[in-house]
């Protein structure tokens, strides 16, 4: 792994609890250092950091309050 990888790896939180997590990513890292936007896009779907991800989790929050609000009414 060449060393602006390790650097972009060891100064975000995420990406490094993640390939500590998912140590497969070291070899495939080390093979081929242009996988990194693969590793990030893994690491994005397994926290669910995507946009997407963000607007369910939102969704979801305003219909569980919505529905505690009919339980309160």
């Amino acid at each position: 792994m060449n060393l602006e990888l390790q650097y972009k790896i060891n100064t975000n939180e995420k990406y490094h609890r993640f390939l500590h997590e998912n140590s497969y990513w070291y070899k495939e890292l080390n093979r081929d250092p242009s996988s990194f936007k693969a590793f990030v896009n893994d690491m994005k779907d397994k926290y669910e950091l995507k946009p997407s991800d963000k607007i369910n989790k939102a969704l979801n929050n305003i219909s569980m309050l919505q529905m505690f609000l009919d339980v309160l009414k």
